[in-house]
């Protein structure tokens, strides 16, 4: 069942493929990448480091952040604190080494603008 969910990535950048507009390239690669990790361990193509567009890279982050913090069918949501100590710290899932270390620390110093824009926006 997780290989079938982990299709949406080339599913959405397949339907964005072909664009000449630059804001529908750049979704099209954060469609594709925004799952890879910094570690190599990522999917769909266990991309690692800066072979990682940058889109994906910072995707990434606020991807995990917004799915810690919303209620999905196989967990609550957690609280900004907890979120930000599952990304910083880990939980044994999510790592800190899946992060590009620069977009992580840029992440410390500005989460509480995640907590903002998450609030803002329910």
């Amino acid at each position: 069942e997780f290989d079938v969910i982990k299709t949406h990535c080339s599913i959405g950048a397949n339907i964005l493929t072909g664009s000449h507009y630059d804001r529908i390239i750049m979704a099209e690669t954060v469609a594709l990448t925004h799952h890879e990790r910094w570690d190599g361990s990522g999917y769909p193509a266990g991309l690692k480091g800066e072979d990682i567009p940058l889109e994906g890279r910072i995707l990434s982050i606020c991807d995990q952040y917004d799915a810690l913090r919303s209620v999905r069918p196989y967990k609550k949501s957690f609280t900004h604190q907890e979120t930000v100590k599952v990304i910083t710290v880990g939980d044994g899932r999510t790592k800190p080494e899946h992060f590009d270390p620069a977009i992580l620390e840029t992440f410390k110093k500005m989460d509480d603008e995640f907590d903002e824009i998450f609030n803002n926006n329910q």
